[in-house]
């Protein structure tokens, strides 16, 4: 485990509970949302070490749970954050309280998991972590950009309407 990939996974949840709290906005000027997910993959991947070698099952199985819970935890993050649409025909998202509900259940289920393969001697580096964290926001990203579709389609053309179009979330 490196001391980099250590300093990237704490950074890296620090922003993303930082961003998922406060208002973001959705679609316009080509955002990019799949980029920090793909850095994720990146630095989890780079240095190998993703399988234990002397516990290959056992790694790959808790492994494959951490990408579960990641993917888990993006869809619950993206269908408890808030969508709405503001006058100007912007698209907003902001995490909710049942959104930290989802971080809560997340943490302890990844303690769980170290905790199962601490048990077992099967040594997990940050890179599952930072992979599984990449899970999350792809598909947090992916959901949020499918539930805000419908808004951002009319994107640019409420702000020239006279009534402001409002979409609801759906959660």
């Amino acid at each position: 485990m490196s001391a980099l990939n250590v300093l990237v996974a704490v950074a890296v949840v620090a922003l993303i509970l930082i961003r998922q709290f406060k208002p973001q906005q959705l679609g316009g000027s080509g955002r990019k949302w799949w980029v920090v997910p793909a850095v994720l993959a990146f630095f989890a991947v780079k240095d190998g070490g993703l399988i234990d070698q002397h516990h290959q099952a056992g790694s790959v199985t808790l492994l494959g749970a951490e990408l579960v819970t990641g993917v888990l935890m993006g869809v619950g993050w993206a269908w408890t954050s808030r969508i709405w649409t503001e006058p100007d025909g912007t698209v907003w998202s902001r995490g909710t309280k049942a959104t930290a509900g989802i971080w809560v259940l997340g943490i302890a289920l990844r303690v769980g998991l170290a905790a199962l393969g601490a048990l077992a001697g099967i040594h997990m580096g940050t890179g599952a972590i930072l992979l599984a964290l990449a899970a999350s926001l792809i598909v947090r990203g992916g959901i949020l950009m499918w539930r805000a579709q419908p808004a951002l389609a009319s994107y640019g053309t409420a702000a020239a309407s006279p009534a402001p179009q409002v979409w609801k979330d759906r959660v």
